[in-house]
């Protein structure tokens, strides 16, 4: 039976053409059978076959099957009705294989999502007709002007996945309340039942999809990006599927007697804050990627007079990276813009200070991390991202800014005078830092030493 609907024709068949000829018998002999008996005989088989259901449909895996399966249970439970049989059992049943229909059927949007997920090339869709502009609008709720009047090819701002997902989940409310058909539940019991699977699908089946997407090392930051972007329009799916159940299912969503609401939208801000930090986290290894590439000459008596290469390369990477924040939401880009900015300011006060390799730090290795600063702060300044406040980027280089300065112009008479003051050019320069960096600076300049050494003294 588990495989074959042949199985079950057979299994029901042998049961109606049993209890149909009892009941024939009972109304056309006298005495025969007896109706209490025959109840008796109905009671308890039709308890067991109701068992017999429920264990072998859990074994199918196949919505289709189940839906073959439920329709002649049907054809089954009208029969036996026609000729008096209680099928309350029956009806129980029905229920009860629905909630596995239920899972057969979320276990195939799992799939789906993932084979979704894994189609994608997490760029923006390019349409290069009406025709496939029309399919697209079909089947996405999506309007912009600006994009109806452009010139072919046109680009939507989300990638293949958004309208991909969004029909996917229509399909399972279709097939979801498919199965409720002729069950007699009332329009709230459906409403619930609906609603409940739907968002068990957005908040468990969907969330863990993307979830996993998302924390995929070979994801890279652009694809991050454009997940990000996905999740605001999906967010706002959550309107549309909510009219969408109400149409299939006449019935109002937001009726005030029924509170229960779709949880997409909820899910989807989730989803989108997990991407986020992703991308803040990406940002962060590609920098210490570039970092790792660093090669100081610590000894060096005059700098290069031009940023270190590794330096140029990053600013450049960071650059074209950023030109993909555009379409992000501006508190986001400043996030990530300002991240990139206090990672590099660690990274850089790490070398000088923290790094237990460099003992010795000369005047002329000082002057070449002012390069290389200097060449971060042109970027920070250059409004990376159109909106973001330069300022809160550049003063998230101070600290070894003020650090720098305060070495390559010798200024420790201001140092010492303004400490502590609010006037002083150097506050984020703690006595701790400039003590360990003069220890090193006087490891080196030799012929500076005893300078330094009386400055060190003044601490």
């Amino acid at each position: 039976m588990r495989e074959s609907l042949g199985g079950y024709r057979e299994y029901f068949h042998s049961i109606v053409g049993f209890f149909v000829i009892e009941n024939h018998l009972l109304y056309t002999t006298n005495g025969l059978v007896s109706k209490v008996t025959l109840e008796e005989m109905w009671a308890t088989s039709v308890e067991k076959v109701s068992n017999v259901l429920k264990t072998q449909t859990s074994y199918c895996t196949d919505s289709g099957l189940i839906q073959e399966i439920k329709r002649l249970i049907m054809l089954f439970s009208n029969t036996l009705t026609n000729y008096g049989y209680n099928i309350s059992h029956l009806t129980q049943a029905l229920l009860e294989i629905r909630e596995h229909y239920t899972e057969v059927l979320t276990q195939r949007c799992f799939h789906e999502f993932q084979e979704i997920f894994k189609e994608d090339n997490y760029h923006p869709l390019q349409v290069v007709n009406l025709t496939e502009y029309a399919s697209v609008v079909a089947a996405f709720p999506f309007k912009d002007p600006n994009l109806e009047k452009s010139a072919f090819p046109r680009r939507f701002p989300f990638s293949s996945m958004v309208p991909k997902v969004y029909k996917q989940v229509k399909e399972f409310v279709r097939s979801s309340l498919w199965y409720t058909e002729d069950l007699n539940l009332t329009q709230t019991k459906i409403d619930e039942m609906i609603q409940k699977s739907t968002n068990l699908l957005l908040t468990g089946t969907l969330s863990g999809c993307l979830t996993t997407l998302i924390q995929k090392p070979s994801v890279g930051l652009l694809e991050l990006i454009q997940i990000t972007l996905n999740t605001n329009y999906l967010e706002c799916t959550n309107i549309y599927l909510e009219e969408f159940i109400t149409s299939v299912t006449k019935s109002s969503v937001k009726d005030e007697s029924y509170k229960a609401e779709l949880q997409g939208k909820s899910m989807f801000k989730d989803a989108r804050a997990e991407a986020e930090e992703q991308i803040y986290e990406k940002l962060k290894a590609k920098i210490d990627e570039s970092f790792d590439l660093a090669s100081y000459d610590w000894t060096l008596n005059e700098p290069e007079g031009r940023a270190s290469d590794y330096i140029i390369d990053l600013v450049a990477f960071l650059q074209s990276t950023f030109l993909a924040f555009t379409n992000l939401p501006l508190k986001v880009a400043t996030t990530a813009c300002a991240a990139a900015c206090q990672h590099i300011n660690r990274k850089l006060m790490y070398m000088i200070l923290g790094d237990e390799d460099v003992r010795q730090v000369s005047l002329g290795a000082l002057k070449q991390l002012d390069l290389d600063l200097i060449q971060c702060e042109q970027f920070a300044s250059s409004e990376p991202v159109k909106g973001v406040d330069s300022t809160l980027l550049i003063e998230c280089l101070t600290d070894v800014r003020q650090l720098l300065d305060l070495f390559n112009q010798c200024d420790f008479s201001a140092y010492f005078h303004d400490f502590g003051e609010r006037t002083s050019k150097y506050p984020r320069v703690t006595p701790a830092s400039a003590i360990k960096l003069l220890e090193k600076v006087i490891k080196c300049c030799f012929s500076e030493s005893a300078k330094l050494i009386k400055i060190k003294r003044k601490f």
